[in-house]
């Protein structure tokens, strides 16, 4: 059972997230949290899988609490869900290791596979907003002679087939995606990402998807 945190400062929302995700069968929402300061506390108590976590609440916003989350429970997986659409606060949440970035008016079976996927390690963001916080990057970091070095040096650990992986990784496809254009089994496919995860230091596939444009390999 995939254990949950709802933290979002409205109840509506939160009551009705706690509906659906229940419905779910191998989902259990075990806590809500109306601010960010509330979620560090309920990760810091109970035990908590993933945590669907609204950017802009009281006291404590979801951007400060995923990095604190990422401090104190690093293997707790944040998904930021929220109603802006912001690069920039995509490209915060994701430095600071959070596992994904929705909207708000994701559709609700979506929602339940983001779950499902943040829970085994896969990142959780729609194709549109990971394209706007790859370009924002690319556009920023790896103009910068010493990322586009740092990045290359990193990669430098990587087996040519994990780079082919990661190429992969990197232009937004799935594990069977990839396992179907590298003509690998997906459990093979699973065990390379984790290898280039580990080599890069990176929490999710979003980051290792930012170093392979900062080290310039996705433009070949």
């Amino acid at each position: 059972m995939i254990r949950v945190l709802l933290a979002d400062d409205e109840p509506l929302l939160r009551a009705g997230a706690r509906l659906l995700l229940n419905q779910a069968g191998d989902i259990d929402v075990v806590a809500e949290a109306s601010d960010g300061a509330e979620a560090i506390d309920v990760v810091r108590r109970m035990p908590v899988d993933v945590v669907l976590m609204d950017i802009r609440m009281p006291r404590v916003d979801g951007l400060a609490a995923v990095e604190e989350l990422g401090r104190i429970a690093p293997e707790v997986r944040v998904i930021m869900l929220t109603t802006f659409g912001d690069e920039a606060y995509v490209a915060r949440a994701l430095r600071a290791g959070a596992a994904g970035f929705l909207l708000k008016d994701t559709d609700p079976a979506q929602l339940i596979q983001a779950v499902r996927s943040a829970s085994t390690g896969d990142a959780v963001l729609s194709p549109r907003i990971a394209k706007q916080v790859i370009d924002r990057f690319r556009d920023t970091d790896a103009a910068n002679a010493d990322s586009v070095a740092r990045a290359r040096r990193k990669l430098g650990a990587l087996t040519a087939r994990e780079r082919d992986v990661l190429v992969r990784v990197g232009r937004g496809l799935g594990n069977a995606e990839i396992a179907a254009d590298l003509r690998l089994s997906n459990g093979t496919v699973k065990i390379h990402v984790s290898h280039i995860l580990a080599k890069l230091g990176c929490a999710n596939r979003v980051q290792a998807a930012i170093l392979a444009h900062d080290a310039g390999i996705l433009r070949r």
